[in-house]
């Protein structure tokens, strides 16, 4: 299965109007540098990114950032995409949008696994950081921060889909069965992949990508040690986090949700696909 097709059109001249139009201050060059599940992003300038929505779905998401990522940066010590401004619809553009900092950097998913070890302490650090009990009004996501046993059917149906699963289904049973979380609703990044942290230098430049930001388990946020790692860089990970033995293996749960949705998603994304077959081989490790 491929990107879901964009459900409106964004392209340099539209992305040029809003900025005119809204915040004329900031008007610069502009580079295409993703075009994603969600968000189309631009760089802006030197120092800016804009980020816009392209399916309706995403816009709530977008909004959610923008509330919440500004309380959130004060958690945590690795930079965050704060909205530097904030964009609402027009030019025939329906949705709300972002002007955020751009962060130099690559993204761990351009890395090989063995070559992201140095993010293993500033990750767990940033994790233990977020992971605060979330406020009644934090965002609600179906998807993340649940029981695992709410994912089962959907990760049935991947694992029916994904031939180079043989074997996982045993795995995924004994882990969705596993005791829900039993404490309060803690903040949760929701989508702790390599393709939302920003190597720079040898360490953490960013995380970025907030769209699933929500309450919940935190064993969600934990399945980093899978999607991220390799099993040494692992270890050095689950050193600095604060996670028993039945939240590391819900962590390891919730690897197999998020390794099964990449690897049954990214027919037209290599580098993601990539990922999923990396967390489904690691998740099978001691």
């Amino acid at each position: 299965m491929n990107t879901p097709a964009a459900e409106t059109d964004v392209d340099d001249d539209l992305v040029r109007r809003l900025i005119r139009l809204q915040h004329p201050d900031l008007e610069g060059p502009l580079t295409l540098v993703a075009n994603g599940w969600d968000n189309v992003v631009y760089r802006l300038g030197e120092d800016l990114s804009v980020r816009l929505p392209r399916r309706r779905a995403a816009a709530g998401l977008i909004v959610n950032e923008q509330r919440w990522l500004p309380v959130l940066a004060g958690h945590v010590e690795v930079p965050l995409p704060v909205p530097v401004r904030t964009g609402v619809p027009g030019e025939g553009y329906p949705w709300p949008w972002t002007i955020a900092p751009w962060f130099e950097g690559r993204p761990a998913a351009d890395v090989p696994p063995s070559g992201r070890s140095g993010l293993a302490v500033p990750l767990a650090g940033f994790m233990t950081g977020l992971h605060r009990p979330a406020p009644p009004d934090a965002p609600r996501n179906p998807v993340r921060g649940v029981p695992l046993a709410a994912r089962d059917q959907v990760v049935r149906q991947r694992l029916s889909s994904i031939p180079r699963s043989a074997g996982l289904l045993p795995l995924w049973e004994r882990l969705a069965a596993l005791p829900p979380w039993q404490g309060p609703a803690l903040w949760l990044h929701g989508d702790p992949h390599p393709g939302n942290l920003l190597i720079g230098g040898d360490g953490l430049a960013a995380v970025l990508d907030f769209g699933d930001l929500t309450g919940g388990d935190p064993a969600t946020d934990l399945a980093a040690a899978w999607l991220v790692f390799d099993e040494d860089a692992r270890e050095v990970f689950r050193s600095g986090v604060d996670a028993d033995e039945t939240t590391w293996e819900r962590a390891r749960g919730w690897a197999l949700v998020m390794g099964t949705a990449l690897a049954a998603h990214s027919a037209d994304n290599p580098g993601m696909a990539a990922v999923g077959d990396h967390v489904l081989h690691q998740v099978t490790l001691p």
